[in-house]
């Protein structure tokens, strides 16, 4: 990506059709509202070395689902950025981190949910994983608090309380459970299997 680029769609986030095919672009700050139109996102979730999950808790100032525990950053790639290259920049300006091995997991999920104040998310939303460093320096307009926890017990939390997390991230659990949970797999949970989702 280049640097007039990066410059000239840093709060620029891309529309996309039914089909996912891009249409247009629009103004972050103007994305969001009762009535958002469908645009392109991301999810990522981390893991540290011992294939312990991270759960971040959304920061109180955020326009939609502020305070509420979700997975590791959520973002929007720019106009023609690279999905590896957008999910390694938002993790570096939310966590403080540096990725490594980031890999899509669910390149077709898509979600639509409206929050309590009627604030809409419309997300074409690609779920990737990664893996983090243990020592986090989060952003406070981001982020604020986190946690290590072990996947099964998010799971468990989407499970038996949603209305705990991030919508979305409740959804995709439905879709990541089967991956590596140890209650669908032989075996405990493994930080081999989490951090090699297609080698199974």
């Amino acid at each position: 990506m280049t640097g007039a680029l990066a410059g000239t769609a840093a709060e620029q986030v891309v529309l996309v059709d039914d089909t996912g095919t891009p249409i247009g672009t629009v103004d972050k700050a103007l994305v969001h509202g009762a009535d958002t139109p469908l645009h392109l996102a991301f999810s990522c979730y981390g893991f540290d070395a011992d294939g312990r999950m991270l759960l971040t808790r959304r920061a109180l100032s955020k326009a939609t689902w502020p305070g509420v525990w979700t997975n590791a950053c959520c973002g929007h790639p720019l106009p023609g950025e690279d999905p590896v290259a957008a999910v390694a920049r938002r993790v570096r300006t939310e966590l403080g981190v540096e990725a490594r091995d980031i890999r899509l997991v669910l390149p077709e999920f898509r979600y639509r949910a409206v929050d309590a104040s009627g604030m809409v998310e419309h997300e074409l939303c690609p779920v990737f994983f990664a893996e983090l460093p243990a020592e986090l320096h989060p952003d406070p307009a981001e982020v604020v608090s986190w946690d290590w926890v072990e996947p099964d017990a998010f799971f468990e939390a989407a499970e038996r309380t949603p209305f705990l997390l991030s919508p979305w991230s409740v959804l995709q659990a439905e879709q990541l459970r089967p991956r590596g949970s140890a209650r669908h797999a032989t075996g405990s949970t493994s930080a081999s299997r989490w951090r090699r989702p297609h080698s199974r």
